[in-house]
């Protein structure tokens, strides 16, 4: 019987506990992509991939028949240069042992996922890892779809059997939790300063005011 999705802080993302499968940011799916501002997705994939490495969450890049599909985009690799990206065949990346058993060996059971597009190739491995017991999480900023219904609906399928839709900057908050956890609150910043749009101004901001008035700090 399935819990999900979790109440009480069990209900909250651990970066222990975590696990992120980035699915087919590409070029072909790039191309027919009318839900979002199509760098909106770019950018909001890269921060959630560097938050993910900030942590130490294993991360996951996969791509879809990449010969003709294309690579997966520049900066999200460049995230993790030293990792080559799983080539599927499989459109549901849930049903490649090359991409399931990594998780199943990683132990972690809260499965964070994004990609293009939500209704096809999030939806599909969202269904199916939450029947085998992981807790799963879409990042539907990261995602994206080939018309603002398509991702819309995929969003409410997913929702009604447990999966908890969260965006990539609700992520990285419950993995921080604490911003007395100086280990990765620098770190974070840095990441919300590149990707946080408004968030980054801000930020900016009350940086350069402490720089100048470094006794607001006492306050």
């Amino acid at each position: 019987m399935q819990n999900f999705p979790k109440t009480g802080l069990q209900g909250l993302l651990r970066p222990e506990d975590s696990i992120v499968v980035l699915i087919d940011h590409q070029p072909y799916q790039m191309a027919n992509l009318n839900s979002h501002e199509p760098t909106m997705i770019i950018n909001n994939t890269v921060g959630l991939a560097k938050a993910a490495k900030v942590f130490n969450v294993p991360t996951i890049l996969t791509t879809v028949i990449e010969e003709r599909g294309g690579k997966i985009f520049k900066s999200v690799q460049e995230v993790f240069p030293e990792q080559k990206p799983i080539n599927r065949t499989f459109i549901n990346t849930w049903e490649d042992p090359k991409v399931t058993d990594i998780v199943k060996e990683s132990g972690r059971k809260q499965l964070i996922l994004a990609g293009l597009w939500t209704e096809v190739c999030v939806a599909m491995p969202a269904i199916q890892a939450l029947g085998e017991g992981y807790e799963v999480f879409v990042v539907t900023d990261a995602c994206g779809s080939v018309s603002k219904e398509a991702h819309d609906m995929a969003v409410r399928r997913m929702v009604q059997v447990g999966i908890v839709p969260i965006n990539w900057m609700a992520v990285a908050a419950e993995w921080q939790r604490d911003w007395a956890r100086m280990e990765t609150a620098t770190k974070l910043s840095e990441v919300v300063l590149d990707h946080g749009g408004g968030s980054a101004i801000a930020l900016a901001w009350e940086l350069q005011l402490l720089a100048t008035s470094p006794e607001i700090l006492n306050q």
